[in-house]
């Protein structure tokens, strides 16, 4: 039987995609379509009003407090089963059993302002995806396993992008002093970093929309997260538009100095 994916509806550019999102909306299709998708009620249920449930229907009862571990352990062994001896669409019910679970975790999850909340998501997905071949099903907890892949997988990445943060706080306070004292030495003891900054459009260094937003954030202290509203893009993106920006200048001024 082969069930078609419906694919999610466009969506305006502005909107942030949420992967998580996407996979709950290509899940609930496979479960509301016009074949449902589904699995054997006995495997999550004691006594089941009827002989098969739409997927959606058996992830809700595998999360109800009255449901026994017992029968929640052969229902995730079953999805993992056909997940990897079928293939689609079992390895997309598969990972979307763990949406719920993911959503409260990443919901808790200390997560930097510059880190996308959907690459977060699609680390974690990435995570239960890969462990779902490897897992040994016959261990206590197969959705234990899945999960804490996807909490580790976060957890490196997190950590990842706050040591990067770090790094490009430094690299961009020392451009910025580096920019301020160039200037200087080009012979104006009150040079500060606005001129620095109006001499670079002036000279084609950087647009001035890149000179505003150093202004703007470095010098003005604006947040980042506002003005990546603002214009309507990510603040990931942001941060690194002005990354490149501030490398220009460093560069420019600093070829400067060396022909002198």
């Amino acid at each position: 039987m082969h069930h078609q994916l419906h694919r999610p509806a466009p969506r305006p550019h502005s909107a942030v995609r949420s992967p998580l999102g996407e996979l709950e909306q290509a899940f609930l299709a496979l479960a509301h379509g016009m074949e449902p998708l589904t699995l054997p009620a006995h495997l999550v249920c004691d006594d089941p009003d009827r002989a098969a449930w739409p997927v959606d229907r058996v992830r809700t009862h595998l999360a109800h407090p009255s449901t026994r571990p017992e029968l929640r352990q052969q229902t995730w062994r079953e999805v993992v089963r056909r997940a990897r001896e079928l293939g689609e669409p079992w390895d997309v019910v598969a990972v979307a059993m763990t949406v719920p679970v993911l959503r409260r975790m990443l919901a808790r999850l200390a997560r930097p302002t510059h880190l996308e909340r959907a690459e977060v998501e699609q680390e974690a997905l990435a995570a239960v995806a890969t462990t779902l071949h490897t897992v040994d099903r016959g261990v206590e907890r197969v959705d234990r396993e899945l999960f804490g892949a996807a909490d580790r997988a976060v957890h490196r990445l997190v950590y990842a992008t706050h040591r990067r943060a770090l790094r490009e706080a430094g690299q961009a306070e020392a451009h910025l002093d580096h920019l301020c004292s160039a200037a200087r030495e080009e012979g104006s003891e009150s040079v500060d970093e606005l001129t620095v900054l109006a001499r670079a459009v002036q000279a084609g260094v950087v647009d001035v929309a890149e000179a505003r937003l150093i202004a703007r954030t470095r010098l003005g202290g604006e947040s980042m997260q506002c003005l990546a509203a603002e214009h309507g893009v990510s603040v990931r993106q942001l941060y690194r538009h002005r990354s490149a920006a501030e490398q220009h200048l460093s560069a420019h001024l600093r070829h400067r100095l060396q022909d002198q």
